[in-house]
């Protein structure tokens, strides 16, 4: 679908902008999700460690991740995506960790992620 932008000038491509995949869920204790779209489980790999599984896998591996969490005022959270090249992110799953400035793992009140692409 294409839609013509402000002032007629330009297009987007309005499949092309939206999410994909999206998961909001609890991090602390037994994970659960709180809602989501595209997801069939989520698991807790260890202290600050997830994965989100997909039920419609991406077309490849260059997908982009938006990434946040909530924490307490102790914590101040960070994200960093496992690297793809060793195979823990693929098309059909993400896995990221959560971690303090100081770069310890934590796991944050909630957890949010994202994700944009083209679908398989």
């Amino acid at each position: 679908i294409v839609v013509t932008g402000e002032g007629n000038s330009t297009t987007t491509n309005l499949q092309q902008g939206l999410g994909k995949v999206f998961i909001n869920f609890n991090g602390t204790g037994t994970i659960a999700t709180r809602d989501s779209f595209n997801t069939s489980s989520i698991a807790d790999l260890g202290t600050g460690n997830y994965r989100v599984v997909f039920n419609n896998n991406m077309g490849n591996i260059n997908y982009t991740n938006v990434l946040n969490c909530n924490t307490t005022a102790a914590f101040n959270g960070m994200f960093g995506s496992t690297d793809t090249a060793a195979g823990l992110t693929t098309t059909s799953q993400l896995e990221f960790f959560t971690c303090s400035a100081h770069s310890t793992n934590n796991d944050p009140r909630t957890v949010q992620t994202a994700t944009f692409g083209d679908l398989a």
